[in-house]
């Protein structure tokens, strides 16, 4: 199996000038579509309220993603604060709206990668990674000549800047994004994103052109490619039916999509007309026979127990 991207940037002195493209973007900051401008080197925040330096929920080797990035020794996933993106209905409510966590410097930042390295994690896998792209490339150059090894994961909610994944590309060996909303009028609602599909489906076009489709090695964990993340929503609002068609007409019938059944209410969807309760049974079926008409049937297993965490 090839190595990490990342090494040959590196290799090259390629990476380094990332790095300097990316920290320099801080000062203007337009890293996601929120476009805020604010000058995070001189630590103005924007929606995303993040500053300078990324900040930290919590990191652990993880076992409840996707089959091909658990593995035996699961993914080593580390949490970032805060979100471009704020959903209503946010599981992680805490982390992204309260914004928990603490700030970090990249040397911390690449002393976490390695550790989870070390305990056997078969990725690095950040979540909400898109407002602390900078930072993450600090971190990266800190902990490659220190023996980082293994592919890292972007794990988005979606919500992204073409400028932003170009400049990623050769980076991340895996992208995983979610793919949240088809109509403006629920992502206008709920994520305040009335432009939320046009970045996606953008964005998700271009990871693929990047990665490609998901390529597993022997023991069937992942080693590069693009992994599609859609959470099935009551009453259909997510717009199931089209999202499996653009992935399959789109980007490839080869996509690996997992399809989410664990959407429950909570933060402000507690209460909501339509988002006020579980997902049911038949709602779920729905979505993966969408799936499957649309040609796509490379659909994570759900055959065993798993807590999964959805931007």
């Amino acid at each position: 199996m090839p190595e990490a991207s990342y090494l040959k940037l590196y290799r090259e002195g390629i990476l380094n000038d990332r790095v300097e493209m990316a920290v320099g973007s801080l000062g203007t900051c337009k890293l996601c579509p929120r476009s805020c401008g604010v000058n995070r080197l001189s630590e103005e925040k924007g929606f995303c309220r993040t500053g300078r330096k990324a900040k930290v929920a919590s990191y652990n080797a993880h076992f409840g993603e996707e089959s091909p990035l658990v593995g035996k020794f699961g993914s080593g996933t580390i949490f970032i604060s805060s979100c471009n993106l704020l959903c209503s209905f946010c599981q992680n409510f805490e982390i992204s709206h309260l914004n928990e966590g603490i700030e970090i410097e990249p040397t911390q930042m690449a002393a976490i990668m390695l550790e989870l390295q070390e305990r056997g994690c078969h990725n690095i896998n950040f979540v909400t990674p898109t407002h602390v792209v900078p930072q993450i490339l600090e971190a990266l150059v800190r902990a490659i000549p220190l023996g980082l090894k293994v592919p890292l994961v972007y794990n988005c909610g979606g919500y992204e800047r073409f400028e932003t994944i170009r400049l990623l590309e050769g980076v991340f060996d895996i992208y995983m994004p979610d793919f949240k909303f088809w109509e403006k009028t629920w992502s206008e609602r709920y994520c305040k994103a009335f432009d939320y599909r046009e970045y996606a489906c953008r964005a998700i076009e271009e990871m693929h052109s990047q990665v490609g489709d998901l390529l597993l090695d022997e023991e069937g964990i992942a080693r590069r490619g693009l992994l599609v993340r859609h959470l099935v929503m009551p009453e259909g609002i997510a717009g199931t039916a089209q999202i499996m068609e653009f992935i399959s007409s789109r980007i490839s019938r080869s996509t690996y999509v997992n399809l989410m059944d664990q959407y429950r209410p909570c933060g402000s969807a507690v209460g909501d007309r339509l988002l006020g309760r579980r997902l049911n049974a038949g709602e779920y079926r729905e979505a993966v026979d969408a799936a499957m008409n649309a040609g796509l049937t490379r659909l994570d297993r759900r055959d065993r127990p798993r807590i999964i965490f959805s931007l």
